[in-house]
């Protein structure tokens, strides 16, 4: 069988709606199926000094917005996610990314942005009831 036959066939299968499976990836030369893979949480390791082979970014978790006065009102909190892990819940209001103020959604995402993935940083937030409480995020990467 040559192989315009076999993606002929393997075309008429997939329009049938008949799956081609393990012998129709055979059948057309793809050599070996994927392997599933099992997701642990954790970012890929990057080893220092460098670089990844695609931009690399860096996410919270949260979705926020602004609220008239400085910070940035959590407006939802991704589960799971860094910043559900922190113990950041809607109606937080994030003061600070680490050393840097937030005045606005938009700092806080300039400030995520440049953050390294995996590495812990203080969030200062005001809670609803008034109070500010310091928590401790680790951001993470989207892949």
């Amino acid at each position: 069988m040559s192989a315009a036959s076999g993606v002929l066939i393997g075309a008429v299968l997939v329009l049938a709606g008949i799956g081609l499976g393990a012998m129709g990836a055979a059948v057309l030369g793809a050599g070996s199926l994927a392997e599933p893979k099992r997701h642990t949480g954790m970012p890929p390791a990057i080893a220092p000094g460098s670089a990844p082979s695609a931009p690399v970014v860096v996410r919270l978790g949260v979705e926020v917005a602004d609220d008239g006065r400085p910070g940035a009102r959590v407006v939802g909190v991704h589960i799971p996610g860094p910043g559900f892990s922190a113990g950041l819940v809607r109606g937080d209001l994030l003061l600070a990314f680490g050393t840097t103020r937030v005045d606005s959604a938009a700092d806080l995402a300039r400030a995520v942005a440049r953050a390294r993935p995996g590495e812990e940083v203080t969030l200062t937030v005001r809670r609803r009831s008034g109070g500010c409480q310091q928590l401790t995020a680790v951001p993470g990467i989207v892949t």
